[in-house]
């Protein structure tokens, strides 16, 4: 197996299955709203949502460019809204261990950005 198809499977699945959890356990509706983050209702929803079309154009290795963009903008939402207050309160090392799942994928979709252009090595 080539290695960004299983790239892609592992992200696929964090996503896919992260998105599942939002849409299941909505009492997690509420950790967004203390975040503060402005209609909160909605954004916890689209989150889910495209978490969830993301992670199955992922695992499918459909439109993987197109799936990048927000999956990017999402990870660094939650870094800054979920993990910048731990580097605040706590200090650098409670930061990079909470942050540690968010770091990988950010940086495994950034190399899948990268490699956007090479259709067949996702083949």
């Amino acid at each position: 197996m080539k290695p960004l198809k299983l790239i892609c499977y592992v992200i696929g699945f964090v996503f896919l299955v992260s998105g599942l959890m939002k849409f299941i356990d909505l009492s997690m509706v509420n950790s967004f709203d203390q975040m503060g983050i402005p209609l909160s209702n909605y954004v916890y929803f689209f989150v889910a949502l495209f978490e969830v079309m993301a992670g199955m154009l992922l695992i499918g290795r459909i439109f993987i460019h197109i799936c990048l963009i927000p999956l990017i903008f999402i990870l660094l939402g939650a870094i800054f809204f979920t993990k910048i207050p731990v580097l605040t309160n706590e200090g650098m090392f409670a930061f990079l261990f909470a942050s540690r799942l968010d770091i990988t994928l950010l940086i495994l979709l950034a190399f899948l950005w990268t490699k956007r252009k090479d259709k067949e090595a996702f083949i």
